[in-house]
């Protein structure tokens, strides 16, 4: 018996999308959410949060 495809959730609109090789885009439904998503890392909208202390690795840390 065949496997059944893994459905899984287009990460910018929310559509199902079929994960197999005949899914172009995936795990995005379509070239459109793919190129949104793509637009959203360019302007950098996406960031990686701080480290629990508030200050980025690369600063360096003063003791008092």
């Amino acid at each position: 018996m065949p496997k059944k495809p893994a459905i899984v959730m287009c990460p910018q609109c929310g559509k199902e999308v079929v994960w197999c090789d005949d899914s172009r885009y995936r795990p995005f439904c379509s070239e459109r959410c793919k190129l949104i998503d793509l637009g959203q890392w360019a302007t950098e909208s996406y960031r990686i949060p701080l480290s629990e202390g508030g200050m980025e690795e690369d600063e360096p840390h003063h003791q008092a």
